[in-house]
């Protein structure tokens, strides 16, 4: 409620909508941001999220074009459409920032993400993780007597749904790489 006591909304009273035309719906954006290889660029752009009290949820950096040498960070993050509208035009202004794409309203994207899962165990429970990583296509990478690591690639939820069924069969550590993203298309 605001100081005249008059609800978000419009009604059937009121001659005003008030609802907020970008709404009050928190979303998450995949971001691809294009920019040059150099020291201190990646602080600049973290530097930009922490400033503002942005949330990363997932963050990935590599350099992609060595001759001009341009590096690619892919940021998910969340927030209303307001404040990933804001996060774009901040990125944007930023010197060594080249390009910025919002992945997710751009169009379809394919998006992966790279996982070392650690279960250790024996017996059935070894047998059932065993059968688990077979049906989530999940490779073997390291195994001893006592326990696997287990590598998985794919979405975020598949890596997810792979990690909660693997807690009670002895999940002992988890290395997750963030979000690699790219359009689909020309």
């Amino acid at each position: 409620m605001n100081a005249l006591h008059i609800k978000k909304g419009s009604s059937r009273k009121s001659a005003y909508d008030l609802k907020n035309p970008l709404g009050d719906i928190v979303e998450t954006h995949t971001l691809a941001v294009i920019v040059d290889n150099e020291a201190g660029v990646l602080a600049r752009v973290i530097g930009l999220f922490s400033g503002r009290g942005y949330n990363i949820d997932s963050l990935t950096v590599a350099e992609t074009d060595h001759e001009g040498h341009r590096s690619r960070i892919t940021i998910v993050t969340t927030g209303t459409p307001a404040v990933i509208e804001q996060i774009k035009a901040q990125l944007g202004r930023l010197v060594p920032v080249h390009d910025v794409h919002d992945l997710t309203v751009e169009g379809r994207a394919v998006e992966r993400e790279l996982a070392m899962i650690k279960v250790a165990g024996t017996g059935d429970k070894r047998v059932e993780a065993m059968r688990l990583a077979d049906i989530f296509r999940a490779n073997v990478v390291d195994s001893t007597l006592e326990s696997f690591v287990f590598e998985i690639t794919g979405t975020s939820e598949k890596v997810d749904a792979f990690i909660d069924l693997m807690r009670p069969l002895g999940l002992t550590d988890i290395a997750r790489t963030g979000v690699a993203a790219m359009a689909r298309g020309t």
